[in-house]
């Protein structure tokens, strides 16, 4: 690239000048270099010569007169030869063999420089020894003794001692103004051939580069687009060539300009009505997306309101189903009223599934973060799905592992979800076999964790050509009308839209008539709270367990969970081996399956026969005959062990050693004194209502009801009540509003008020919350929901202490259990926590707003807002949250100062009220 742009610089001129001048100029300087340096060296030579040619006579004709020491005669004699080259010769001196000046032709004061140097011995013939301007000549001078001798061995070396030396001092000025006559001469030369070498250079520039000029303009002036342009000038040779090729270029691009510029207008033409199409379908579509985004809201609002209205009916069909299957009934009506009871649970978890994926497709969905227990989760969740698996007799098996933590930051209502759909999928498809979820660590950080979930299942698989659409809205593999299974086939569309919200990955391998494993993958971040009680199980280490399992894979999960505790296990897998087993040694503990026998008798004879070689006997049950279990089963074992149980709950059976059976739970009611309470009832559908009142009759003394906001206003302002229960959506005053108004009156001023709503979005709940309500109850009603309510509000309990008497704008009690999830022990150690930091967060603050350190502040701050997620404090959560993202958006401490100190006396408030209510705790 460089060497092309320096190329470029120069024009065709310069480099014709340049190729034809150098290569004359460098052959000329090189020529007359040669001959000027020729000439310079046969001068020399001429020189030396002509000073050879006078020494050397004269070295012999003075040999007699040095010999005799006649200085006159050889004085006369260097005279004499100095007059005859007077121009050439400076001096002529003769030395003696001692080096010693014998005579000179006349005084030279330098005939210092004429002496030689070395010993005479050594000058054996003439030398020669510029200096300067002058040239010295020696030669030796022999005796005419020596001479012959010389003579006669002229082949040999010469041994005979000179008896002196003649020295010539030569000008060389004549010799010196030849050479640079010679020199000059031949720069004349050099000259004169460049000055003709230019001569016919620029006659060549003259007849080559200016067409080529002219033909650079001439394409400059095409580029341009001046494409008439031509060239007419009579060249010669490949110019001329060269020229009607540009000509025709320019003809021909003329030619392409205008079929161009025809057809750049058509398609200008065509352009501007495409344009004004494509305007016209923006605007349809603009108008289209106003309208769809329009019916996505409508949709929404349709949605969340028809939640509500069917949540509402569906309240009371179950609430008196469940009221009728209390009283006395017939089988037959008893059935009747259990069938109406499912079928409207159906009808309500497919109502939530529709709800739900609105959500998600809508983007509304929020999810919580607040501390749970895993395996409690697990353990809940499958208790709700075992029933099912039971009915089928599937073995329904879960192996979590140990390194898998329990306490857990998340969304544990969303967790159920996604294993509900995903077992309860598995337990639907499977008609003989096992379902088993296994839950794996993939990677443990500091304050995290990726969890690795799998349902493995032995049903009837998916065909490769429906597992495209599996994950689709409304898809499902079978859609014949023959289908075996029902459903919205919202399920599995609702799981992946959960797990990718929350961040995980979902996917599965299936096989028709092989079963499916579905998996996903979940990162939590790890909680500081201890939500499950540990079980000390380094006492069970060296116990002696009997273990009967049949089954592989329950026997296989058993086996690794009580070598983990450091049992001594005895497993055994047929009844043959169990009886062998039975005669051989005493067992700590017994643990037999009741898979495997063929009649209840059998089953009885065995436990009988375990009965006396073991301190606790367990019996692992998971079938659905509730007659063998009450008659033949319960009786003969110290614990029935349901299956699948959870480790700790089985450690915990195993260190307790239970003397007393538990009695078999039934439907009877329990007859219990009403709590002597006067409780308010407010809601605007006339079933609902009646259903409360009826829940309500059985559970407290004194319970009135009201229609509407407006009634229930009236009914406050005339007497006071221990508890109130407000629907949130009525006609006219609403729940909220009705509230508010009931705030402000003395009698029930401070009353706990509970919203009843069907609506069980996480906002509108944090919402009613945050309006000046003590709690919250969803409809449909669930009896047991009911009267933990009641129970937690009663003011005759200490409990309810806090709740009612000890509660401020700074803490909101009711919201702190909501987010402690409804976990009152849990609801109490948050607050502790919170109450114990806050000194050293109030210091810290203080700290860094005295300072100006916005790392620290940003830093404490946000932990603060963290802790107070969990702990019902809205004004503090509320503050955390301005003066954190502030100064997220880089603004200093000094713009948010006022936030940080309001934040500071929020604190002092929090922490009063806190020690307040966790002294009365």
């Amino acid at each position: 690239m460089t060497t092309n742009s320096n190329m470029t610089k120069y024009s065709l001129r310069a480099w014709v000048l340049m190729l034809a001048l150098a290569p004359t100029i460098l052959v000329g300087v090189l020529l007359g270099s040669y001959f000027t340096i020729n000439r310079f060296y046969e001068l020399e030579d001429t020189l030396q010569d002509q000073g050879s040619n006078i020494i050397e006579p004269l070295a012999i004709a003075s040999a007699s007169d040095l010999a005799s020491n006649n200085r006159e005669a050889a004085k006369r004699l260097l005279a004499a030869a100095q007059l005859n080259k007077s121009t050439l010769i400076k001096s002529i001196a003769i030395f003696d063999a001692e080096n010693r000046l014998f005579v000179t032709s006349h005084y030279h004061k330098d005939f210092e420089l004429m002496r030689f140097s070395g010993e005479i011995v050594n000058l054996v013939q003439t030398e020669f020894e510029p200096v300067g301007d002058s040239l010295i000549v020696r030669t030796p001078i022999y005796t005419v003794a020596n001479l012959l001798a010389l003579e006669d061995d002229a082949s040999g070396p010469q041994t005979g001692k000179p008896i002196g030396y003649a020295a010539l001092l030569l000008n060389k000025e004549k010799a010196l103004l030849e050479q640079h006559r010679a020199a000059m001469a031949a720069v004349i030369i050099v000259l004169i051939g460049v000055q003709l070498n230019l001569l016919f250079t620029f006659r060549l520039v003259k007849n080559v580069t200016q067409p080529i000029t002219d033909m650079v303009r001439a394409v400059a002036k095409i580029r341009e687009g001046k494409l008439d342009t031509r060239l007419n000038e009579n060249l010669i040779g490949e110019l001329d060539i060269l020229k009607r090729g540009i000509n025709a270029m320019a003809g021909s691009l003329s030619e392409y300009h205008d079929e161009m510029q025809q057809n750049i207008d058509q398609a200008t033409s065509d352009l501007r009505e495409t344009l004004e199409q494509i305007e016209i379908q923006n605007v349809e579509l603009d108008i289209a997306k106003k309208r769809a985004l329009e019916a996505s809201r409508i949709k929404s609002e349709f949605l969340a309101n028809m939640s509500h209205e069917l949540r509402t009916p569906l309240n009371g069909v179950i609430g008196f189903a469940r009221q009728l299957m209390k009283t006395s009934l017939q089988s037959n009506q008893k059935d009747y009223i259990q069938t109406i009871e499912k079928s409207a649970s159906n009808l309500l978890n497919i109502i939530n599934d529709i709800l739900d994926f609105s959500k998600l497709e809508a983007g509304r969905m929020t999810f919580e973060n607040m501390p749970f227990s895993l395996r409690e989760t697990i353990d809940d969740t499958l208790k709700i799905l075992s029933p099912a698996a039971q009915d089928k007799q599937l073995e329904l098996v879960v192996d979590i592992a140990p390194e898998v933590p329990d306490n857990i930051n998340g969304d544990s209502q969303r967790i159920t979800q996604i294993l509900t759909n995903l077992i309860g999928n598995a337990i639907k498809f499977t008609d003989q076999g096992s379902v088993m979820l296994r839950m794996a660590v993939n990677q443990l950080r500091d304050e995290e964790v990726e969890l690795h979930c799998e349902v493995e299942d032995t049903g009837v698989g998916i065909d490769e050509s429906q597992q495209d659409m599996l994950f689709q809205a409304f898809g499902q593999a079978d859609s014949s009308i023959s289908r075996r299974f029902g459903g919205t086939g919202l399920g599995l569309v609702i799981t992946k839209r959960l797990v990718d919200q929350m961040g995980g990955q979902i996917g599965f391998t299936s096989r028709t008539g092989k079963g499916s494993t579905f998996w996903f993958t979940l990162t939590l971040s790890l909680s500081q709270f201890h939500m499950e009680e540990r079980q000390p199980v380094e006492l069970l280490k060296q116990k002696t367990v009997l273990l009967y399992e049949p089954r592989v894979l329950s026997r296989s999960v058993l086996i690794k969970r009580l070598q983990r505790w450091k049992m001594v296990l005895y497993p055994t897998t047929t009844l043959k081996q169990l009886q062998t087993a039975l005669t051989q040694q005493h067992y700590d503990y017994m643990l037999i399956s009741c898979h495997g026998f063929d009649t209840p008798s059998h089953i009885k004879k065995v436990l009988e026969q375990a009965r006396g070689n073991t301190d606790v006997l367990f019996a692992l049950y998971d079938c659905h005959n509730q007659q063998v279990l009450n008659t033949t089963i319960r009786p003969a074992v110290d614990l029935v062990m349901p299956t699948p149980i959870s480790e700790s709950l089985m450690a915990k059976y195993l260190l307790e050693k239970p003397v007393e059976q538990p009695l078999p739970v039934t439907n009877e009611k329990l007859a219990t004194s009403p709590i002597a309470m006067s409780v308010l009832a407010v809601d605007d559908n006339f079933a609902n209502l009646k259903l409360i009142h009826t829940l309500l009759g059985e559970i407290v003394t004194q319970v009135t009801t009201a229609n509407n906001g407006e009634e229930a206003i009236e009914l406050c302002l005339a007497q006071s009540f221990d508890l109130i229960f407000m629907d949130i959506q009525m006609p006219g005053i609403d729940g909220i509003s009705a509230t508010a108004q009931i705030r402000q009156s003395a009698l029930n001023a401070t009353t706990p008020i509970i919203a009843v709503t069907a609506h069980t979005i996480q906002e509108e709940r944090e919402h009613i919350l945050n309006s000046g309500m003590d709690g919250y109850l969803a409809k449909p009603i669930d009896e047991i929901a009911l009267k933990g309510v009641i129970n937690r509000w009663n003011p005759t309990t200490s409990s309810a202490l806090p709740m009612m008497e000890l509660q401020t704008a700074s803490i909101n009690w009711g919201m702190c259990l909501v987010q402690a999830n409804n976990n009152e022990s849990l609801a109490f150690e948050m607050l502790q926590l919170l109450h114990d930091s806050i000194p050293n967060v109030s210091d810290t603050i203080q700290q860094a707003l005295q300072q100006f350190d916005e790392q620290s502040m940003l830093k404490s701050v946000h932990k603060l807002h963290g802790a107070c997620c969990y702990s019902g404090v809205p004004v503090l959560q509320k503050l955390c949250q301005t003066v954190e993202t502030a100064l997220k958006q880089q603004q200093s401490i000094a713009d948010v100062e006022p936030e940080v100190l309001e934040l500071l006396d929020e604190l002092t408030k929090v922490e009063s009220a806190a020690k307040q209510i966790l002294a009365a705790h």
